[in-house]
């Protein structure tokens, strides 16, 4: 049932992730449950640039790099955990968004948008067992060098994604009571 699917959903990050590789099929299945996210005037603005195998080691290179080259002070331990978390993850999928070029919407629809094709992302990554987490790190404004992106195109963030093993802790969330105002009269 879909809420119970909702309430188990979870952050899982790369040191949680085993060496399991997710079948290309599994990755075709997530993204089409993106491209069924709500979209205002049909602009379907979710772009996804799917990362694996000798392609983690060019990203986690580029991020390092961009890290330290961008960076004041760059730490050598924050470089590293830049690459471990890429090479953790089974696969690494690019949040992108795609703006209107005509602009014929608010931005922020266009990002809730995208946001809501991650969501279900996240719920079939579930599903199917698989971990992942959305990251935004400070890197993503760089993007650009990377990724061939077109007109209006962004970088958002990283699904970071991999199998696990180890059990999951319950969630927690206060009573949507408390975050509810109705107004009847």
């Amino acid at each position: 049932m879909i809420f119970e699917l909702i309430e188990k959903r979870r952050a899982v990050f790369p040191a949680q992730y085993n060496d399991r590789p997710i079948a290309d099929e599994n990755i075709q299945k997530i993204l089409e449950a993106a491209n069924w996210a709500p979209t205002h005037k049909r602009t379907e603005p979710w772009r996804f640039k799917v990362v694996k195998e000798k392609a983690k080691t060019r990203l986690s290179e580029f991020m390092v790099e961009a890290y330290i080259k961008h960076t004041p002070d760059p730490k050598q331990l924050k470089s590293k955990k830049i690459k471990e978390k890429v090479h953790q993850s089974a696969a690494i999928i690019a949040i992108c968004m795609q703006r209107d070029l005509e602009e014929r919407l608010p931005e922020w629809e266009e990002i809730a948008a995208t946001a809501m094709a991650v969501q279900n992302m996240w719920l079939v990554c579930t599903e199917l067992g698989i971990g992942c987490y959305w990251s935004s790190p400070s890197l993503i404004k760089y993007m650009d060098d990377f990724f061939d992106f077109k007109k209006g195109e962004r970088c958002l963030g990283f699904l970071y994604m991999g199998y696990f093993d180890t059990p999951l802790e319950d969630g927690h969330r206060g009573p949507y009571s408390d975050k509810v105002t109705w107004i009847i009269d």
